[in-house]
């Protein structure tokens, strides 16, 4: 790959729960001391906005950590564990639901709750960052203008007002953003995360960039093979079996 490659770690919650969405502490906890032990510095999607401006270069390899959601496990569960290393992680909110339970497609049994702005400041003040997940967790391909306006920028505006922080990233629920949302994210932020499955590098698209769903790394062997640089092999076929099943069923389908 050419350039400086980096893996944009997608987590939803740090939990018991079960699912693809959500990963057992014991599990997270060995993922982090992963990366410590390999030696991959964790960088901030600052950082990479900073280096494709011309700023300070990025490592020829290097992880970011994103959270969607902002369930409460991630103050209980996953922020003490990457607190320990020194990794400060990205967290999207969805402010309608802030200090509630989760309440889209694709939830938990029973609901889970997401942080308060409480402790949202808390953590903030502590170096976790937050951008913004939206509103409502819509759909956005599915939004009028107006209404893609209203979900990217009152989001913005609340998470900054309560924060007294810019906020200049983003992740569109279910990762579903179509060239028009993608134009107008980028009319608000500066950076947009998605859900294909890739490593980043140079030549992705800084409104569309790719993650790496943990689900797939719960194995402690697999993890440290491709910290390693020798999970190429396992990624790809992960790759091709995901195209397979969107291809078969869209899991948003009427959303």
């Amino acid at each position: 790959m050419p350039g400086p490659v980096v893996d944009v770690l997608m987590y939803h919650s740090i939990s018991g729960v079960g699912g693809p969405p959500c990963i057992a502490p014991a599990v997270f906890a060995d993922q982090m001391a992963a990366i410590a032990e390999a030696g991959v510095p964790v960088i901030t999607l600052d950082d990479l906005v900073a280096a494709r401006a011309g700023g300070p270069a990025l490592p020829a390899r290097s992880v970011i950590i994103t959270f969607d959601d902002g369930f409460q496990d991630f103050a209980e569960t996953a922020w003490p564990v990457m607190k320990r290393h020194g990794f400060r992680p990205m967290v999207y909110l969805p402010t309608d639901y802030i200090g509630g339970v989760e309440g889209w497609k694709g939830i938990g049994k029973p609901p889970r709750p997401l942080m308060g702005w409480p402790c949202i400041r808390d953590l903030s003040i502590e170096g976790v960052q937050f951008g913004s997940h939206t509103v409502t967790h819509a759909n956005l391909n599915a939004l009028t203008p107006a209404q893609l306006r209203e979900e990217l920028a009152t989001s913005r505006r609340e998470i900054e007002a309560r924060l007294g922080r810019p906020v200049v990233h983003f992740a569109p629920p279910y990762g579903l953003a179509n060239a028009a949302v993608r134009a107008a994210i980028a009319r608000h932020y500066d950076t947009s995360v998605g859900t294909v499955l890739a490593r980043a590098t140079d030549r992705s698209d800084i409104l569309n960039l790719p993650r790496l769903e943990m689900f797939y790394f719960t194995d402690p062997q697999r993890w440290r093979q491709h910290l390693a640089g020798r999970g190429g092999a396992y990624l790809l076929r992960r790759k091709l079996l995901r195209r397979v099943r969107e291809a078969i069923t869209n899991p948003w389908d009427g959303i």
